[in-house]
């Protein structure tokens, strides 16, 4: 009785599909960061939108098989749970995220042989609510400490973004449409006189939120990191 079972078991594993003996993916999701770098996860849960990210299956001991792929992207939402966006076929296939939520990309894997399926696999990308802030002072004054004025540190999922910065007179001496970047104090080429000048600033976030902030600006640059006025 004992031999019969060994035989019968040994006969269930030959008879298992070749895929459990090598056939596999390991998708990953590759994107650049902050700092420009590129990197690749299967959980992405602080991307900064627009976020475009490269989805790849890399599949791994396929030879003599013809594997057919599908990515089905979707949403999760709080209120209606989870929302089917879209499929994608191809092996590698790219999108980019302008909206803020938690987003799960389902990878599912056929051979078309046999008509088996890889276990699906899922990869998850997370973009925050937006959040957009500008200071009211700047010192450009050429010591590496708050030389340029900008939006604050910690800004993100901002989609669309324009800046202008006027005088009194309502002349316009600076504009920029990215804020990662800013003002120098210049005008022409020139340094501006120390006083009040204005920000508008009209932006988007992946959120939805929209930001209209009208500010003060206070260029003080022979102020110090010290809290003192440097003399001429």
């Amino acid at each position: 009785m004992k031999k019969k079972l060994i035989l019968l078991a040994l006969m269930a594993v030959t008879m298992l599909p070749l895929t459990i003996y090598g056939q596999s993916v390991h998708p990953k999701a590759y994107f650049l960061d902050a700092e420009g770098v590129m990197r690749d996860s299967v959980d992405i849960k602080d991307g900064k939108a627009p976020l475009q990210v490269t989805f790849k299956a890399n599949p791994e001991n396929m030879e003599g098989y013809s594997p057919s792929y599908e990515w089905h992207f979707r949403k999760q939402d709080y209120k209606k749970g989870t929302i089917n966006l879209f499929v994608r076929y191809e092996e590698e296939t790219e999108y980019t995220f302008e909206r803020s939520g938690t987003y799960d990309i389902v990878l599912k894997t056929r051979l078309e042989q046999d008509g088996a399926e890889l276990d699906s696999v899922t990869l998850t990308v997370t973009i925050p609510d937006s959040y957009l802030e500008f200071p009211n002072a700047f010192s450009p004054n050429g010591d590496g400490i708050n030389d340029k004025y900008q939006a604050k540190e910690g800004y993100r999922s901002i989609v669309k973004f324009h800046a202008i910065i006027i005088n009194r007179w309502g002349q316009k001496l600076y504009e920029w449409n990215d804020p990662a970047s800013g003002w120098d104090g210049t005008y022409k080429g020139h340094d501006v006189k120390d006083g009040v000048y204005f920000v508008l600033v009209k932006a988007k976030g992946a959120d939805g939120k929209e930001y209209n902030i009208r500010k003060d600006v206070n260029l003080l640059r022979n102020y110090t990191s010290g809290g003192t006025t440097s003399g001429n």
